[in-house]
C-alpha cells in the first residue's frame, strides 16, 4: 500500500499569468556539458527507512555477488545514453563492479541485443562517496522514443544500500553473481530475488540531437503511482509522456511516496530536494508540482502523531518559494490543486488520513492556487477527479478503491487534461511524432 496525492483535469491559467504568456520566465538550459542531453527518466532517491517503519523496505539488508536487473521506460529517445547513480543517503563508499545497459524486447520478456557496458571516466567499476550521485560515460546505443531499458549493476562486495526508491511500479530482479552482461538471468548459484524497490539507480539521461526538453513533475505517491499496475507504465507522468513523445519533449517523474512540501516523511521535504530533483536535471523547462496532502493529512495518523498541522500561510509559503527558485533558474511552474480524499485508506492503520478539518484546509488550499496568481497555471485536478455527486470524494470510475490514490484510468484522466501548450507555450508539434511508437491504452 502506497500514500500520496491526486492529479487530473481541467487546465486553467492563473489570472495573473495565464492571459500573459509571454511574461512568464523564458526557458534556460540546465548546467549540462550539451544542450542535447536531457533527463529522460528518473526516480528520486529515498532513504532506505529502518525495519520498524510502516512499510517493509522491499530489499535483502546486504546485496553482496549479486546483480541487480532494474527496468525502466525512457520518455524520449536518442543515439546515446549516460545514467546516473546515486548513493545520496549512504553512511558508506557503494562499490559497484559493473554496470550495463540494454534495449528490452517489445514484449518484455527478454532483451532485445547483448548489454553494452557502462564506464565511469572510461573504468569498470566505480566507488560512490558517501552522499554522492555518479554520472556515468556516454553509452553509443540507438533508443527509441517510449521504450524500455534494463540497467544492469554488478555489487560483488558486501553491500548494505542506504539510498533507494521505494515504490517503482516496476519488477526488477537480484540474481545470483556477475549476470550483468547476460541476456537472460538464471538461478544458478542461487535464488532470483523480485522486488519493486529501485536502490541506486537515479536517472538515465540521452542526447536526442534535439533542442533539449523536459518537463519534471514533483509529487508525493499519486505522481509516483500508487496502486497503478505493475509492469505497465500506468502512472499519470507516464500517460503524459506518451502525449509530449510527439513534440520531442521529456518527462521525468519526481513523485515520491509520502512527500510532502515542508516536511520529511517517506522521503526529503520538497525545497529540500527541488534542486537535485528538478532544476539539476539536464533539459528541465516547466515544473507540476502536485503537494500538499501529506502535508495536511499525515498530522494525527500513524506517520506523524504529535505534529502540527501546517496553517495555510506556511503552506502558500512553501508555495512561494519553490515558484521564486525554480523561475530564478528560467523554469516554468504549474500547480496542480490536490484531489478528494474523503475515507481514504479504510481498514488500514491510516485510516484516520481524512477528517473534515483536514478537508477544509485542503478547500482552502485549492483556492489558493486557483487564485493567487502565484504560478505560471494551473492544472485543476480536483475538479476533474472529483465525485459531482460527493465532491470531497473520487468520482468511483478513478477511484482505485483506496479514495485516496486513482486507478489508472484516473491516472490517464490526469495525463489527458493538462494543456500542453500552457505547459511549454513556446514549443508546437515537431518532426519527432515520427519517432514515437503507437501505444495501446491500458
Amino acid at each position: 500500500m502506497l500514500l500520496g496525492l491526486p492529479l487530473s483535469a481541467a487546465v486553467a491559467a492563473t489570472p495573473s499569468s495565464s492571459v500573459e504568456q509571454s511574461a512568464a520566465p523564458s526557458a534556460a538550459l540546465s548546467a549540462t556539458s550539451s544542450a542535447s542531453w536531457v533527463v529522460s527518466w528518473q526516480a528520486s532517491p529515498q532513504r532506505v527507512w529502518e525495519s520498524g517503519f510502516l512499510f517493509p523496505t522491499n530489499l535483502p539488508a546486504t546485496i553482496q555477488g549479486q546483480t541487480i536487473r532494474q527496468i525502466a521506460r525512457l520518455s524520449v529517445g536518442g543515439h546515446r545514453a549516460r545514467i546516473v547513480l546515486s548513493n545520496a543517503f549512504g553512511r558508506e563508499p557503494v562499490f559497484v563492479g559493473k554496470t550495463t545497459l540494454a534495449r528490452v524486447a517489445p514484449d518484455g520478456a527478454a532483451l532485445s541485443d547483448p548489454p553494452r557496458q557502462v564506464t565511469f571516466g572510461g573504468k569498470e567499476a566505480v566507488l560512490i562517496p558517501p552522499g554522492a550521485s555518479w554520472l556515468s560515460d556516454a553509452v553509443e546505443v540507438p533508443l527509441r522514443s517510449l521504450t524500455q531499458v534494463a540497467v544492469s549493476l554488478y555489487l560483488p562486495r558486501p553491500t548494505h544500500v542506504e539510498t533507494f526508491h521505494w515504490d517503482g511500479r516496476q519488477t526488477a530482479w537480484i540474481a545470483p553473481g556477475d549476470q550483468a552482461a547476460a541476456i537472460s538471468l538464471t538461478p544458478a548459484n542461487g535464488p532470483l530475488l523480485a522486488t519493486t524497490a529501485r536502490p541506486l539507480l537515479a536517472g538515465i539521461q540521452v542526447d536526442s540531437d534535439r533542442p533539449a526538453q523536459a518537463v519534471v513533475v514533483l509529487g508525493d505517491s499519486i505522481t509516483d503511482g500508487a496502486t497503478a499496475s505493475v509492469d505497465r507504465d500506468t502512472r499519470w507522468p507516464d500517460f503524459l509522456a506518451r502525449r509530449l513523445c510527439a513534440r520531442g519533449v521529456a518527462v521525468a517523474n519526481a513523485g515520491i511516496s509520502g512527500a510532502r512540501l515542508l516536511s520529511d516523511g517517506m522521503g526529503t521535504n520538497a525545497l529540500a530536494r527541488l534542486d537535485r530533483d528538478v532544476l539539476a536535471q539536464p533539459g528541465v523547462r516547466s515544473v507540476i508540482v502536485m503537494l500538499g496532502i501529506n502535508d495536511i493529512a499525515w498530522p494525527g495518523t500513524a506517520f506523524a502523531r504529535q505534529a502540527r498541522t501546517p496553517t495555510l500561510d506556511e503552506l502558500s509559503d512553501g508555495y512561494r518559494q519553490l515558484v521564486a527558485r525554480s523561475h530564478a533558474r528560467g523554469v516554468r511552474v504549474v500547480a496542480a490543486t490536490l484531489t478528494p480524499f474523503a475515507g481514504a485508506l479504510p481498514g488500514t492503520p491510516l485510516e484516520d488520513y481524512f477528517n473534515d478539518h483536514k478537508d477544509a484546509l485542503r478547500e482552502r488550499v485549492n483556492d489558493w492556487i486557483r487564485h493567487s496568481g502565484v504560478f505560471d497555471a494551473v492544472v485543476d485536478f480536483d475538479a476533474v477527479l472529483r465525485d459531482v455527486d460527493h465532491p470531497t470524494r473520487l468520482a468511483p470510475a478513478y477511484d482505485s478503491g483506496d479514495h485516496l490514490h486513482p486507478g489508472n484510468e484516473g491516472n490517464k484522466a490526469m495525463a489527458d487534461a493538462v494543456d500542453l501548450d500552457m505547459l511549454l507555450p513556446t514549443i508546437g508539434n515537431d518532426r519527432a511524432a515520427a519517432s514515437c511508437p503507437i501505444l495501446s491504452g491500458r
